[in-house]
């Protein structure tokens, strides 16, 4: 999957970098989709038209499973790291209002991504 060569391939890089080109990478997957996309200004959520009348919104975060905070995790399970980024994600944003499908996508710089994020690319082809 290219989103996670991106990860891979781009560990070493600073992890601000990283987040605007997986932004900019999701953007034109959706636009190449046909959904039109706006990308808001840094600090506010995307919200573009998706599924059942509700807008959706995303946030890309990029974890290294080497830092000292995952190092456990990661050793006890290879996509853990990911997946204990997009649950942050998921309390960071819980009060986001019903209207909205709120998708966290976090990849880790060694290359997994949480499973929702990996579902959802895989629907958008």
């Amino acid at each position: 999957m290219a989103l996670q060569r991106f990860a891979r391939d781009n560990a070493t890089i600073n992890i601000n970098v990283c987040n605007n080109a997986l932004n900019d990478l999701i953007a034109h997957a959706l636009a190449s989709a046909g959904t039109p996309v706006t990308k808001e200004p840094q600090g506010l959520l995307p919200m573009i038209p998706w599924q059942v009348g509700k807008a959706l919104s995303w946030d890309v975060t990029v974890a290294c499973p080497l830092a000292k905070s995952y190092v456990e995790a990661a050793a006890w399970d290879a996509d853990a790291v990911a997946e204990i980024a997009a649950t942050r994600k998921l309390v960071k944003y819980v009060g986001l209002d019903s209207r909205y499908i709120f998708q966290p996508i976090a990849v880790e710089s060694l290359g997994p991504i949480n499973d929702s994020a990996t579902t959802f690319l895989g629907d958008l082809g």
